[in-house]
């Protein structure tokens, strides 16, 4: 449980660096008070999903990505009362080989 969803944010970048990946926000939203919408947060490995070409119509010209597929996701969402942020690991495994170093990644520039 965290006070603030900065803190789950600034936890889950840490912990994921020490075991060598890098943790992204996939997915989130705010309670804007409308019905059915609630706040949270979808955090998963920077692999996952699959890179979407925006404009169709243009030859794509790289033709690699770095995104795999990566199956890694949590859920950040407050607690009933609103006051503390609780994390559920919804898939806990990867489908590519974690980072051995991060010499030239683009996560440490």
């Amino acid at each position: 449980m965290f006070a603030i969803r900065d803190d789950v944010l600034h936890w889950v970048c840490s912990v994921a660096y020490d075991i060598d990946f890098v943790a992204v926000i996939i997915r989130s939203d705010t309670d804007t008070r409308k019905r059915g919408r609630t706040s949270y947060v979808l955090i998963g490995c920077e692999m996952s999903v699959k890179y979407m070409t925006y404009k169709k119509d243009l030859v794509q010209i790289v033709n690699s990505s770095r995104k795999c597929g990566c199956l890694f996701k949590l859920r950040v969402k407050p607690v009933l009362g609103g006051e503390w942020w609780m994390v559920k690991l919804l898939c806990g495994s990867h489908n590519h080989a974690l980072a051995k170093s991060f010499v030239g990644h683009p996560y440490v520039g």
